[in-house]
C-alpha cells in the first residue's frame, strides 16, 4: 500500500506555522494541495469502505467543499491569536445527522509530532452532557465495556484537559464514575508515529483504531438516541 502523507507534508505545515500570513500562504498553495490536501482526501476515500463496514450512519467525505476535512483557515472572529491558518490538518468522520443534532465523531489529525486519532464529543452543550452523564449511571456495564476495557485503554486515552472542578449538581459526589461525571469533553485519543502517518501502514493502522474506537461511539450515540 502506497503511503499517502510524506515528510514533505510536515515540512509544508511547519513553513506555514513559520510564515502564517496569506501571501506567501497563496504563493505555496500548489504545496498544501499536493502535500496536504490532495492525499488527505485520497485517505478519506480509502477509508470509505472501513468507516462503511463500521457503521451504516457515518461518512468519510473526501470533496472539498462540506466534506470530512476541516478547513486550513482559522476563524479569528473571536481569537486574540489573529493568524490566519492552522499549522496542522484535521479532519472528521461524522455521523449523517450531525448537521442536525449534537453527535460524537472521530478525528484524523496531521502534524509533525502531534499525529493522532480520537473520536467522541469536545465541547458539547449542557443538555448533550447531561444525557451522557445519566446515560453512564442508567448503564454503568456497558460504559465500563466501551471505555475501560484493558486493549482499549492500553491503546486510547480519556481526554482530561478540561474537567469540572466539583461534582455537577445532581450527581452522585460518590459515583465509581466521579470522572466521567466531571468531564466536558467525552474523548478518547491515540498518538500515531510520525513515520506511521507518513508510512505504507497508516491505513491498516487506522482501520485497526477505528474499529477499536467503534464500540466507544456506539455507546455515546446510543446515550444521545442516535443510530449507529
Amino acid at each position: 500500500m502506497a503511503a499517502y502523507f510524506s515528510d514533505e507534508s510536515y515540512r509544508f505545515l511547519r513553513r506555514l506555522a513559520r510564515n502564517n500570513n496569506r501571501p506567501w500562504f497563496h504563493a505555496h498553495k500548489a504545496e498544501y494541495e499536493a502535500h496536504v490536501r490532495e492525499p488527505f482526501q485520497r485517505l478519506l476515500t480509502d477509508l470509505q469502505p472501513v468507516v462503511a463496514e463500521i457503521s451504516p450512519h457515518y461518512r468519510a467525505e473526501p470533496k472539498t467543499v462540506g466534506g470530512s476535512l476541516f478547513r486550513i483557515q482559522r476563524d479569528t472572529r473571536f481569537a486574540n491569536d489573529k493568524t490566519p491558518y492552522k499549522s496542522w490538518q484535521g479532519a472528521r468522520l461524522f455521523h449523517e445527522r450531525s448537521r442536525q443534532v449534537s453527535a460524537p465523531s472521530f478525528y484524523l489529525h496531521l502534524q509533525e509530532g502531534r499525529c493522532f486519532i480520537g473520536a467522541g464529543l469536545w465541547h458539547p452543550d449542557t443538555p448533550t452532557l447531561r444525557r451522557i452523564r445519566q446515560f453512564i449511571l442508567d448503564n454503568p456495564d456497558s460504559w465500563k465495556a466501551a471505555s475501560r476495557g484493558s486493549a482499549f485503554r492500553k491503546r486510547f486515552d480519556l481526554d482530561e484537559s478540561d474537567m469540572l472542578v466539583r461534582m455537577p449538581r445532581g450527581y452522585p459526589a460518590d459515583s465509581e464514575f466521579a470522572d466521567d461525571l466531571r468531564r466536558k469533553n467525552h474523548v478518547a485519543v491515540a498518538s500515531i508515529d510520525d513515520a506511521v502517518m507518513t508510512g505504507p501502514a497508516l491505513l491498516k493502522t487506522l482501520e485497526r483504531d477505528l474499529k477499536s474506537l467503534a464500540p466507544f461511539v456506539d455507546y455515546l450515540c446510543a446515550a444521545l438516541d442516535l443510530e449507529f
